[in-house]
């Protein structure tokens, strides 16, 4: 479709695509996605839904959306996942999509605050660890060592849900950490632990478990004050508004409860 005039997120957006629609953020590598769906069937019946969630869910919904299209043959799933700040912005700005899963319940009320989508329900519950190298060379073993000047650390911004939640958590352990950057979502964040260019970071107990043993995970108390509650929502304009709601039904599954527990989330 041409448009005279690009929307305000019409820009925005292919940027989002270039660096990994249907994929997690910079400096990570796309996610797998899902072929384009071909035309609409004779009847006029969408045949594509397309979802905008967390960063941090990349693995689980990739393999929930692989579980939707087969139990639905025809139809495709696109995701596009990223900073749930980012994806809240696009949504309000224009961007299709027929649902929303965030990685806390503020960017959430972004979209809701909107009237663009109501009623989200929460699905699964995160909390951090502090991500090190696989051979911690800065021998971290606790929050606090992370305010030692010679540690470097790598913290996701504090708009998005991840850098929310360890700024909440520093703040309970009363502790001031300055990191050597901010990253705009919780992969990119991991990505700096796993190419050793920081010496720890804080993010999801699931992105440890995801990164296969690249990195070894820390627990620390205050974590427990600073869970992210992860909500989900079929959007007011979906195109594709029946096949939103039977995506969410899946997540909202016995099955999707197995595929997030495995990942290492926590019922709501």
């Amino acid at each position: 479709m041409v448009f005279s005039r690009l929307a305000p997120w019409a820009v925005a957006l292919p940027v989002a695509l270039a660096l990994g629609l249907l994929g997690c953020g910079a400096g990570e590598p796309a996610a797998s996605t899902t072929p384009a769906a071909g035309p609409a069937s004779a009847a006029g019946a969408a045949t594509e839904v397309t979802v905008f969630a967390a960063a941090s869910l990349t693995g689980t919904f990739t393999e929930l959306g692989k579980a939707f299209e087969a139990a639905h043959p025809g139809t495709s799933v696109r995701f596009n996942f990223g900073s749930s700040a980012t994806l809240a912005q696009q949504i309000t700005q224009g961007a299709p999509a027929d649902v929303f899963a965030a990685a806390s319940p503020a960017t959430m009320k972004t979209v809701t605050d909107a009237s663009l989508a109501s009623s989200p329900t929460t699905f699964a519950r995160n909390k951090l660890q502090i991500a090190v190298p696989a051979a911690n060379p800065a021998k971290v073993e606790g929050l606090k060592d992370l305010t030692d000047p010679k540690v470097k650390v790598a913290l996701c911004a504090e708009q998005v849900p991840c850098g929310a939640a360890a700024a909440k958590a520093l703040e309970a352990a009363g502790l001031t950490v300055k990191p050597v950057t901010l990253e705009q979502d919780v992969k990119a964040t991991l990505t700096k632990v796993e190419l050793g260019e920081v010496d720890a970071a804080l993010v999801y107990r699931t992105d440890v478990i995801a990164s296969a043993g690249k990195v070894n995970g820390i627990e620390f108390p205050e974590a427990d004050k600073a869970i992210n509650d992860y909500p989900i929502a079929t959007l007011a304009k979906a195109p594709a508004g029946d096949l939103a709601g039977q995506f969410v039904d899946l997540v909202l599954s016995p099955q999707g409860k197995d595929v997030l527990t495995k990942a290492g989330f926590e019922a709501p």
